[in-house]
């Protein structure tokens, strides 16, 4: 009666390894529910708990300094010569509005599942362990490379606020190795190493010095503003009084400053990182998420408002917009300030960057994909310190001897792949959610599972027959349905629940299939679209069948039922990510085009660290991960096992 599908290694036939090695890769972890992570109170379960002691201000702190970089003092002058002209407050509009669809879905997935690995965790639960652990190898990339660009940033602004490199102390400038053409940045060493020993000191201290840095930087951007407004209501606003318009490269090239200024929003996927460490995570995520994305916006067009209207856009200096849009209106000593925000940003998303990485490493090692050195958690500041120094010492190696401004392009993969799965995590919860549970050795060998949905005690059989035989029940028509939970040895009740069972089975499948229409629809047309080489009627054909296959699977999803199973899916009372299917749809198809969009030359590098991911895992997550050896039961039968295995063990 009750089915089982088994994870475990076979006999070895031919064939059958295949088989077993592709549900290796589609295997799901179990979803904690409340229940579960309130009853949970063995040590062995508390030992790599971390400390709950974020809040809402802290969230809103972690997201913003993560998130608001240095590249804002170069990406407004860049995109406003180049791509929209003084239309660059509508770029950055567009832009946020990208970038919101992701945090719809992160905030809705964040407080479902509030625990650390952020989208890796999302997808183990939702998607498969294959694509999860391809998710989580290209964050561990991001986040290292990530900060160890970002390090590297901080040494020629601080060169600016002293007067020039040679004024720099020697042990901070920049040097070149004699005989190696090796440029080495000792300050971004050092600074990545003072921010990972921060980090080991405990995430309360940590967030502490972030607020700070990062309230440091708002108030550059403040006096940027407030300044900038004084000058463009003294001068005029002489960068709107231009012949060109609003639009001198027309709506195309406004869309396409908003995809280059898409990246400056990335960063506040790092409050998803923290999830575990939140102490009313189903209230404070999604508030967290969506203030931090929305005061970021909210900087970036008061600071492009200003500077294009201080200077006309093609007057703009590219590489330092806002110091020469003031000394060009008599406040040469502004660049000091602006130099300063630099600095100060530049830290803040460092600490970001190296956040995240140990609770991705953390999340990995709890599964097994990783050595369990990774999950290990400090007893005395709650945080993973062993993850934490692994992750720092490997950022400032690469600080000190790379130049990294090359492999930039690489991070940004790692965020698009996990937005494109977060949104596709979210079409899974709410059409196909995990049906079955994981069940572990521990609790196969006290009783036979194939006999579990067939176990009544006398209680649940003398209630199940006074409710048969009650006079409600007589009232009632011979053909009416049977309740599918009672198992009534006959033909008629066996075809009733049958017949149940395969329309809900027929459901879940014409949505998967649509969520699939949905990935390869999304894949094949923005491939069409941006690969210009491609004659115009196979690229014009291609992109139609993308744009039909895009559509059949919206009007599909929007027509058929959502799964009932999704209110009780992980966490409930949380946010509920609104306009779905659409707006995860339209989330999975704008990350798809940015992916395309990166570059041979950046696919290529990525596509070397992925192929290493893979030999990671065939040769070590495959075999060690934790469900490795489970077998899966209904998830309606989960409690029952629970019970069962608690009576037995007794």
């Amino acid at each position: 009666m009750g089915f089982l599908v088994d994870s475990r290694e076979g006999s070895g036939r031919d064939g059958q390894s295949l088989r077993i090695g592709f549900k290796a890769l589609i295997r799901r972890k179990q979803v904690d529910s409340a229940h579960s992570s309130t009853s949970s109170s063995s040590s062995s379960s508390r030992q790599h708990q971390l400390a709950r002691e974020l809040s809402i201000s802290h969230l809103i702190s972690i997201g913003v300094g993560a998130t608001i970089g240095a590249g804002v003092y170069i990406l407004v002058g860049t995109v406003a010569r180049e791509h929209s002209g003084p239309a660059l407050a509508i770029s950055f509009l567009i832009a946020g509005i990208a970038a919101a669809l992701s945090a719809f879905c992160y905030a809705e997935l964040s407080s479902r599942c509030p625990s650390a690995g952020s989208a890796y965790h999302y997808a183990y639960i939702c998607v498969g362990e294959g694509v999860a652990w391809l998710v989580g190898w290209a964050l561990i990339l991001e986040y290292t490379l990530g900060g160890s660009a970002v390090a590297r940033g901080i040494s020629p602004n601080l060169a600016l606020m002293f007067g020039g490199n040679d004024r720099l102390p020697s042990f901070l400038a920049r040097q070149t190795l004699p005989g190696l053409d090796i440029v080495v940045d000792p300050c971004a060493a050092i600074l990545v190493l003072i921010v990972t020993a921060l980090l080991c000191k405990g995430i309360k201290e940590s967030i502490a010095a972030q607020a700070i840095v990062t309230a440091a930087n708002i108030c550059a951007m403040m006096f940027v503003i407030v300044a900038g407004s004084y000058l463009g209501f003294k001068t005029g606003w002489v960068g709107y009084r231009l012949p060109t318009g609003y639009f001198p490269y027309g709506v195309d090239g406004m869309l396409a400053g908003s995809a280059t200024v898409f990246f400056a929003y990335i960063g506040f996927d790092a409050v998803a990182s923290t999830a575990e460490e939140v102490k009313n995570p189903q209230r404070d995520l999604p508030v967290g998420i969506a203030s931090s994305l929305s005061l970021c916006c909210a900087l970036y067009m008061l600071v492009s408002i200003v500077i294009v209207g201080l200077v006309p856009y093609y007057e703009m200096d590219p590489d330092t917009p806002i110091s020469s849009a003031f000394a060009q209106n008599g406040m040469q000593w502004a660049a000091y300030v602006v130099s300063a925000g630099a600095v100060t940003a530049l830290c803040s998303t460092l600490l970001g960057s190296i956040l995240p990485q140990p609770r991705i490493l953390m999340a990995m090692a709890r599964d097994g994909l990783l050595p369990s050195f990774f999950s290990d958690v400090s007893k005395n500041t709650q945080v993973p310190v062993k993850s934490t120094i692994a992750s720092g010492v490997g950022a400032a190696i690469l600080a000190f001897f790379m130049d990294v401004s090359e492999l930039a392009g690489m991070v940004s993969v790692g965020t698009l792949l996990a937005f494109t799965t977060v949104a596709v995590s979210v079409l899974i919860l709410r059409y196909i959610p995990p049906n079955e549970v994981p069940l572990p050795l521990s609790l196969q060998e006290p009783f036979d599972p194939l006999s579990l949905p067939c176990q009544m005690s006398a209680d649940d059989t003398h209630e199940k027959s006074s409710e048969i035989n009650s006079p409600k029940d007589s009232a009632k028509p011979l053909l009416d349905k049977v309740d599918s939970s009672i198992d009534i040895p006959t033909i008629g009740s066996y075809l009733t629940r049958y017949g149940c069972i395969l329309n809900e089975k027929r459901r879940r499948k014409i949505a998967g299939w649509s969520i699939l229409s949905t990935c390869v629809g999304a894949l094949i047309l923005t491939y069409a679209a941006s690969n210009l080489s491609l004659p115009s009627y196979v690229r014009y054909s291609v992109c139609g069948t993308g744009v039909m296959l895009l559509l059949s699977a919206l009007v599909v999803l929007s027509c058929i039922d959502q799964d009932d199973a999704r209110h009780n899916f992980g966490h409930a009372g949380g946010f509920t990510c609104p306009f779905v299917p659409l707006l995860p749809i339209v989330c999975i198809l704008i990350n798809i085009y940015l992916l395309i969009n990166l570059g041979v030359d950046t696919w290529a590098r990525v596509s070397i660290w992925l192929a290493i991911g893979v030999i990671v895992y065939a040769v070590y997550g495959r075999t060690h991960s934790c469900l490795h050896d489970v077998i899966y039961v209904p998830a309606g039968h989960a409690e029952k096992v629970n019970k069962y295995s608690r009576e037995v063990l007794a």
